[in-house]
């Protein structure tokens, strides 16, 4: 088989970059493909060739299969990588790319479509011989026969998009009373995000592990695994931390589940780079989850521990070479641990967040790796997924390993746009979480009321950096109020400060020859700017120096902590206007998106608590919720409505 010369990434993001890398190294020519809203994104801008494929939405642009062979077409690329995500699981991509004389690096369209389908591929894996969870993946799909087997499963039951994935579609249930809601919001989100409603049901475990194997088959019959993944940490089924090798894995239990993804991928005579997944439960028994037909977001902790790079393996494997190892040549060094950086506020209920990247600098250090698709500048659009990166390190040892990865979280700077940053390093900080003893409960478990799910309050010494900050920008502008030349310096200046909905009164004293005097919060410091280049800050506060990145642009100033930022407002000038309770009538978008369903009309009675309209961002639902008793005098939205950030979308009187 002849080797392949062009590649077409069909994705986008932190993936697309990564794919590229490796692409690139090896020598082959890379094609890019982008929405109208990615124009400027990195991977656009690091590839040999790019093509734009349609408008932001994706059944426009990463789903249109029809604009990406034509891209290959017309680019000349004989192989397309689908990244994960998008078209990646897609078995009518696959197929359409090999009709079209196309390389898709990835396996059969026979084993995607079957391994696609949970409800089908469960069926296969009972025939297999591969242990599987009590549960109901059955054709008939209406809601009496969903009942009828909840009742025989028994709860607490997990309700499963059979197409589905990263946490969309899925619906844990502890009562029969919430079953049918759950069904009907799981068949929205499924049909929304996969094009399929089909659902199956399984019994819920409790506080199992989510233990992966990774596979690689080639054309020749070969099959072997590479280690397992801990992926337990998990906020709502969506993956949050992710290790290599297991904290409670034993050379036995590692060969038996092995074996059976072995037998999983010899079921559909897989070839290519696939994960099968498995429930591991305390007893040391395991249950088939699912298999996923392509690249995993987590490979990185597993070839920092093989010393391997999966995605060459791939390229070589669809060129048709055979695998380079065989079983017993597979070691595993050392330990590895990646997490997932997201554009979502926490304290916010993890709403996905967008906005401009006006700051990012990763904290990279020896041993740490950092795969992103981020460029200072770029919008964060309501159209993808939240996730902007994976922050992974790797050590001697476990605790080397997550020493290293909290420091690399603690030091990335982004700013502009919240993010997860301060619930990733409270994971990692945690003593159970240290000790290796977490499941897939953890998160519901231990950071439920954590106070990194809260917002992030300001204290006197960022207040007093922000006012300095702002007072030094404001002097650079006149260099005689810098050099102190006041009608009276004793006199102090008076700034109000702000962030979000509040605002703090704070005195400045600049005498020439001495620190700044700042007088805020009850507290009075003592602040030096030591250097300061409009990017980093060196200050000197009562005696200790640090260095904190900022950016300040037209009276917004934008502070990283550690971990973490805040976005200030010299609002000293600005009039000072009420704010809306908590129990304000007026309900406002939390965030770019589309409506998907308005569930009342003007003039209906609305109680607090009853659900208005669900808003559809980053490919979940939100529902919106009336915060009191009244009635809806005015609706300004309906379903298909794209709207902003903070619009008004309904008043209820």
């Amino acid at each position: 088989m002849p080797g392949l010369k062009k590649i077409l990434i069909a994705n986008r993001g932190e993936i697309a970059c990564r794919i590229q890398r490796t692409a690139q190294a090896q020598g082959y020519r890379t094609v890019a493909v982008f929405s109208d809203a990615d124009a400027d994104a990195l991977h656009v801008q690091m590839a040999d060739e790019a093509v734009n494929i349609g408008p932001a939405p994706v059944h426009q642009s990463y789903l249109n299969v029809q604009a990406i062979l034509d891209a290959a077409r017309r680019t000349g690329a004989d192989a397309i990588h689908p990244g994960y995500g998008f078209l990646s699981e897609n078995a009518g991509f696959a197929l359409a790319c090999q009709d079209a004389g196309i390389t898709f690096i990835g396996p059969s369209p026979a084993a995607i479509e079957l391994m696609g389908s949970k409800r089908l591929s469960k069926i296969a894996m009972l025939e297999a011989g591969v242990p599987c969870i009590k549960g109901y993946q059955g054709a008939e799909q209406d809601d009496t026969t969903l009942s009828r087997e909840a009742g025989c499963i028994g709860y607490p039951l997990m309700i499963k998009a059979s197409a589905g994935g990263g946490g969309r579609g899925m619906r844990l249930v502890h009562n029969a009373s919430d079953l049918l809601e759950q069904i009907r919001t799981a068949r929205s989100e499924a049909m929304n995000g996969f094009g399929s409603g089909e659902l199956i049901l399984e019994q819920a475990l409790v506080e199992p592990r989510h233990v992966e194997v990774q596979l690689f088959g080639d054309r020749h019959g070969n099959l072997i695994y590479l280690g397992e993944r801990d992926c337990s940490v998990q906020r709502r089924h969506q993956k949050v931390i992710e290790e290599a090798p297991c904290p409670v894995m034993t050379p036995e239990l590692r060969q038996a589940m092995g074996e059976a993804a072995l037998k999983a991928g010899r079921a559909v005579q897989y070839v290519g780079a696939g994960t099968v997944e498995f429930l591991l439960d305390a007893r040391g028994q395991f249950y088939f989850l699912e298999m996923n037909t392509r690249l995993q977001v987590e490979h990185p902790v597993t070839e920092l521990i093989t010393g391997l790079d999966l995605v060459a393996w791939q390229l070589n494997i669809a060129e048709g070479q055979p695998l380079p190892l065989r079983q017993e040549q597979v070691q595993l060094h050392g330990h590895a641990m990646e997490v997932r950086l997201y554009a979502e506020d926490p304290a916010q209920g993890f709403l996905p967040q967008t906005g401009r990247v006006v700051a990012w600098e990763p904290g990279l250090q020896d041993g740490v790796r950092i795969d992103h698709g981020l460029i200072e500048g770029q919008v964060i659009s309501p159209f993808y997924d939240p996730m902007l990166g994976k922050l992974i390190a790797h050590g001697a040892t476990r605790e080397q390993a997550r020493r290293k990865l909290l420091r690399a979280v603690q030091d990335s700077v982004l700013l502009g746009v919240q993010s997860n940053q301060r619930l990733l390093a409270s994971l990692l900080e945690h003593p159970q979480f240290a000790g290796g003893d977490f499941s897939t409960g953890f998160i519901a478990q231990h950071f439920s009321e954590h106070a990194c799910l809260q917002s992030h309050a300001p204290g006197a010494h960022h207040l007093a950096i922000a006012t300095a900050l702002f007072y030094q920008a404001s002097a650079q502008a006149h260099p005689a109020a810098l050099c102190g030349w006041r009608n009276n310096a004793s006199v102090p200046l008076h700034y109000r400060i702000g962030l979000e909905d509040q605002d703090w009164p704070v005195a400045l004293r600049a005498i020439p020859g001495e620190p700044l005097h700042i007088q805020v919060a009850g507290h009075n410091l003592a602040l030096q700017i030591i250097h300061n280049d409009g990017r980093w800050a060196t200050l000197e506060i009562d005696g200790i120096r640090q260095r904190h990145a900022y950016r300040l642009e037209a009276g917004q100033l934008w502070l990283f902590t550690r971990p973490g930022n805040l976005q200030f407002e010299d609002r000293t000038q600005a009039q000072v206007t009420g704010q809306a309770g908590v129990s304000s009538g007026t309900l406002k978008a939390p965030m770019d998106g589309a409506i998907v369903d308005v569930l009342v009309n003007e003039g209906s009675p609305v109680s607090k608590g009853q659900l208005l309209v669900v808003l559809e961002a980053m490919k979940m639902e939100h529902p919106l919720k009336s915060g009191i008793d009244g009635v809806l005098k005015r609706l300004q939205v309906k379903v298909g409505d794209q709207v902003k950030n903070r619009q008004i979308l309904l008043e209820v009187e």
